[in-house]
């Protein structure tokens, strides 16, 4: 099939690889001119595993072009996805500026029937708006589509090749059957294509990551007090875990989530619960909680230090929000480094891929380490913000030899409180008893 993709973000990017993968012919418009010549010219301009190979694959048998042009992929495609921002605006709500923007444009440029398939997180009622946008300057037939994607970040193109779920929110018989037909290679049963109404789609979306981000906070609730009273949350996860009711994943205590999606969507959902006139009471809790967890080692770090922490120096390891990412949006890390800062820290940090998304953000207020033991250097306390696998399995006599003490404040819960404990560290992580020595 002949498919336009109109931005080349993150869920645009990998949607147009994966489909030129399966022998669509794919064109992925974007109008920073700049970002798309380095496309053309063969540059990735995000990290995510496994897509690498595809994007070289596809752009080389002549499946995936690049292009700042929408006129012409426009009038050739069947299907245009839109996978556009809807970043937060000032009160929380997804600001819809872009994708309606985009919508008008596509009214003047139609000039067949086409489905117009949105990826992009929006509020319930969005499709709606856009049929009403695009139907002022149509001069031909057309049926939008709600269709979220559900990529996550280090695991995108597996989700994407492999979904679980596809959803396909739409009232058009039409367009369902093309949708359906655009998907059918990418599932194994039938089943997983899922169609509904736009509203129920578009809502489906918001409900998953609201659904994560409780599951989430509540772990991490439940850390706290677990901590408090001398209980293992470790033990209470595998525990929950073992009910096929409640399921493995999601489970993890830590320093809270960040991200582009979870805060993003919590927000934009309770925002747009208030302007229908409902209070979605547990979501402002995880918004709150979460807020808070974030920081939650920085606490632990003044009190062993008896508050006073100025001058002190600070290693960090990670700062992408989570692991095969170099995504730092809303990343716990950043909020632990800012209020270290605050504090009168001194913060070294290092991340496997992030650093150059950090740097943009935090600039020359920290110091970036070239590798993992280079941030321990003369440092007081090593915190860790990233459960990247080359933090698993370090060499523990190493990190104490760069250190003035063998001092480890672990967000992730990666080591086991005990074996810290026989290795000489004094040992703080989320839910679970400090191993002090």
């Amino acid at each position: 099939m002949n498919i336009a993709v109109i931005g080349t973000g993150y869920v645009g990017l990998v949607s147009g690889t994966c489909l030129a993968e399966r022998g669509n012919r794919i064109s992925c418009i974007d109008i920073d001119r700049e970002k798309v010549a380095r496309m053309q010219g063969g540059e990735i301009p995000i990290y995510e595993p496994g897509l690498e190979a595809l994007f070289h694959r596809n752009t080389e048998r002549g499946r995936l072009h690049f292009t700042t042009d929408m006129a012409t992929p426009i009038r050739e495609a069947e299907i245009i996805m839109l996978a556009l921002p809807t970043p937060p605006s000032g009160n929380g709500s997804a600001d819809l500026s872009h994708i309606l923007q985009v919508a008008g444009d596509l009214g003047k440029a139609i000039q067949s029937y086409k489905v117009i398939a949105n990826k992009s997180t929006v509020p319930v009622g969005t499709a709606e708006r856009l049929r009403k946008i695009i139907a002022k300057e149509a001069n031909a037939d057309f049926d939008v589509v709600s269709n979220p994607e559900f990529l996550r970040e280090g695991f995108a193109v597996t989700d994407f090749m492999n979904p679980d779920r596809i959803l396909i929110g739409t009232s058009s018989a039409r367009a369902d059957r093309i949708m359906r037909r655009l998907y059918k290679p990418y599932v194994a049963q039938v089943e997983q294509l899922i169609s509904m109404d736009e509203k129920s789609a578009e809502l489906a979306k918001y409900a998953a990551n609201a659904f994560l981000a409780s599951k989430i906070t509540f772990m991490n609730e439940l850390a706290n007090y677990a901590e408090r009273v001398g209980a293992n949350v470790d033990h209470i996860r595998l525990a929950l875990g073992a009910d096929e009711r409640i399921g493995k994943r999601f489970l993890r205590a830590g320093i809270g989530f960040g991200g582009s999606c979870l805060p993003k969507d919590v927000k934009a959902l309770l925002e747009s619960g208030r302007e229908s006139h409902f209070d979605f009471k547990m979501l402002s809790a995880v918004a709150a909680i979460n807020a808070q967890q974030r920081i939650a080692l920085v606490d632990k770090i003044t009190k062993h230090f008896g508050g006073a922490i100025s001058k002190l120096k600070i290693a960090v390891w990670g700062l992408a929000f989570k692991p095969n990412t170099d995504d730092i949006r809303e990343a716990p890390a950043l909020y632990v480094i800012k209020k270290l800062l605050e504090y009168g820290a001194e913060v070294v940090a290092y991340d496997p891929v992030a650093m150059k998304n950090a740097k943009e953000q935090l600039g020359d207020r920290i110091d970036y380490a070239k590798d993992m033991y280079e941030a321990l250097q003369g440092a007081d306390a090593l915190l860790i913000a990233t459960e990247w696998s080359a933090f698993s399995t370090p060499d523990f006599s190493r990190i104490k030899n760069a250190m003035k003490k063998p001092l480890l404040f672990d967000g992730r819960n990666i080591y086991d409180t005990a074996e810290m404990k026989d290795l000489g560290f004094t040992y703080y992580s989320i839910g679970r008893k400090a191993g002090l020595n």
